[in-house]
């Protein structure tokens, strides 16, 4: 299929933002719109903003809002008409909001980050311990909505013992550590292993979580209750990683790893303050920067970076962030990792390191478009902001950067107002813009140039989970589930519904002509997410529903039924569904589910939240 003329619109829903016309004012450099980014934590208490924090007493109720291309809204390509495609509505019309859409979410009336009263990410709102709440997209009944992190004691990184590193001296109650050798360290709660007969406790010993199995489920392999003291307002997980036999995840101020056999900790690097950044991946070699508080005072930036080795749990090269300038904010940063390169984002400044050695690679590139994120992987791909003449007007791009000089290999400008919200994958090229309240997704060839603009039938919402992740000035563009892309085929899943028995299905597109393909529908009573490409097929976690556990799947690349490759005990499926906000693995025929935040109402609950669960035959 030919690829459409530059002001011409591609025949569907979704649309591609196009090149402006010669001559176009450029936007502003500076602090992000209140489109974009995201906002500063309010220091009083809850309001009706939206982020990161605790729920408020009373779940908002959700605006009935049309969708992204409502009769008023022209589409990417400014074409003044009643939505793009008039006699094909687009994904997202005005009976059938995007993805962050103001209808009821599949948990009752709770607003998505991107409502007409709060654009952009919003701010992250305070909430109650232990007040429930109703989950937004990705999440699952009963989740509690945790708070955000307030940073405590100063410490210093010392050598001790075997591969174990830990702090030296600290100022807050919170902190009192104890060295130990890496033979020793273990959770507060030592997992044990099912032998094979079903009688295992998988969680150190307070219950037989095989009890209940039953014929054909998996086992649970071991469980992680929480060991570490953490402030009142509780901490996000970073993670998890998976490197050889070794799975690790980072929290508070120390990331650890695990024996993905029996969950027992090899070892652990103490942070001498908050661990506040980190990267959707590791380098292929088993290494990753952490970005960590330079100091534990409510004024410290998120400005130091720290390379741990995860093969064996040493910390390597240490240092601060270079700053761009008078006006460069380091309080956020957004990371990642492409080839040997670590990439350190936010608003108008950016800098890349050498992951091996820390050596500066590239700064803040000359011009008027300077990166605020980036998407790691095979491919190193920006999103930058460009000033214009006109304040009001933003002009993104897009761009391929190498990932040695920081040169771009190519730009791709969608239409100015139109702003890059996510990158879907990065080989094959796919990414989200959003516009007010619109949305649309398109597909980029390997010079950069349009390959498609994705367009559903009427009817399809679709329900990618990018998480919550907070931040003021530094934009995580990777990191999503609920989508996935081979070579000439992207993989996305509708919105579940609301309701006990929610079930939804998996859509896949055609990348050269941007049409559905196939649809596939989950199991009954199960809403399935994908994950990632497993060979040629895709990779699905199967949620967990009423007595009935999760699972992983896989769908054949024509499509079809959902094939089950491992199913999670029913008995356990209590425990699996309470995990906040869950990242899911799956490797060598084990699944792992890693809570994504932890936080409690007393240190006694704090110890009892369950953050790591493993599942395996």
């Amino acid at each position: 299929m030919t690829q459409p003329p530059s002001q011409q619109p591609p025949q569907g829903g979704f649309g591609a933002p196009q090149d402006p016309p010669p001559g176009s004012p450029q936007p502003p450099q500076g602090p992000p719109s209140a489109q974009q980014g995201y906002g500063y934590p309010p220091q009083g208490p809850p309001s009706a903003q939206q982020g990161y924090g605790y729920p408020p007493q009373q779940p908002p109720q959700a605006p009935q809002q049309p969708g992204p291309y409502g009769q008023q809204q022209p589409g990417p390509y400014g074409q003044q008409q009643p939505g793009p495609y008039p006699q094909q509505p687009g994904p997202y019309t005005q009976q059938q909001p995007g993805p962050y859409a103001q209808q009821p979410g599949p948990y009752g009336q709770q607003p998505g980050p991107y409502t007409q009263q709060q654009p952009g990410y919003g701010y992250p709102q305070q909430q109650y311990p232990g007040a429930p709440v109703p989950a937004g997209p990705g999440g699952g009944p009963g989740k509690r909505k945790p708070a955000l992190v307030i940073g405590a004691a100063v410490a210093a990184l010392a050598v001790i013992g075997g591969g174990i590193y830990v702090a030296t001296s600290g100022d807050s109650g919170n902190d009192k550590p104890v060295a130990k050798e890496s033979g020793d360290a273990g959770p507060s709660t030592s997992p044990s292993v099912d032998k094979g007969d079903g009688n295992g406790d998988g969680n150190g010993g307070d219950e037989d979580l095989n009890a209940g199995r039953k014929s054909g489920e998996a086992k649970v392999l071991w469980l992680q209750k929480n060991d570490i003291d953490l402030p009142r307002s509780g901490s996000d997980v970073h993670g998890p990683w998976v490197v050889g036999d070794t799975i690790v995840k980072g929290m508070y101020r120390e990331v650890s790893g695990y024996s993905v056999a029996d969950g027992k900790k090899k070892w652990t690097v103490k942070l001498p303050a908050d661990l506040c950044a980190a990267p959707s991946q590791t380098t292929t070699n088993g290494k990753i920067v952490i970005g960590v508080k330079n100091g534990t005072t409510s004024r410290a930036d998120c400005a130091d970076l720290q390379m741990i080795d995860l093969n064996t749990g040493r910390a390597g090269w240490k240092k601060s962030v270079k700053k761009n300038g008078t006006w460069d904010f380091l309080s956020d940063i957004s990371l990642a990792i492409s080839g040997d390169t670590v990439t350190v984002a936010r608003t108008g400044n950016s800098n890349a390191y050498r992951v091996s050695d820390g050596k500066e690679l590239f700064g803040k590139p000359a011009g008027t478009c300077q990166p605020y994120a980036f998407a790691g992987g095979s491919k190193l791909i920006a999103a930058a902001s460009c000033r214009t003449g006109d304040t009001d007007t933003q002009q993104q791009q897009l761009q391929e950067i190498d990932p040695a000089t920081g040169k771009p290999r190519w730009t791709y400008k969608p239409k100015q107002g139109w702003q890059v919200d996510k990158v879907y994958s990065v080989d094959p090229l796919v990414v989200s813009l959003k516009k007010d309240k619109e949305w649309s997704i398109l597909a980029l060839k390997h010079d950069g140039t349009l390959r498609s603009g994705l367009t559903s039938d009427k009817g399809d919402s679709f329900a990618p989970d990018c998480g919550s992740t907070f931040a003021v000035f530094g934009k995580s563009l990777d990191g999503c589930t609920g989508v996935a892309a081979d070579a000439n085929t992207f993989y996305i899943a509708t919105d579940a519904g609301a309701g006990l028995e929610r079930t939804n299905k998996v859509v896949a597109f055609n990348l050269n002509t941007g049409k559905p393909k196939w649809k596939a529908t989950a199991p009954a009573k199960t809403t399935v997410k994908p994950l990632r490409m497993e060979g040629a097929n895709v990779l699905l976690y199967l949620e967990p529903g009423y007595e009935k556990g999760g699972g992983i799947g896989t769908l054949a690349p024509g499509g079809g039924s959902v094939r089950t490759v491992l199913t999670h005990p029913a008995s356990t499926s209590g425990i699996e569904k309470d995990f906040y906000r869950p990242q899911i693995l799956y490797t060598g025929g084990r699944s792992f589910i890693a809570s994504g935040r932890v936080s409690a109402r007393n240190d006694k609950e704090e110890l009892e939240t369950k953050t790591m669960m493993a599942f395996g035959n």
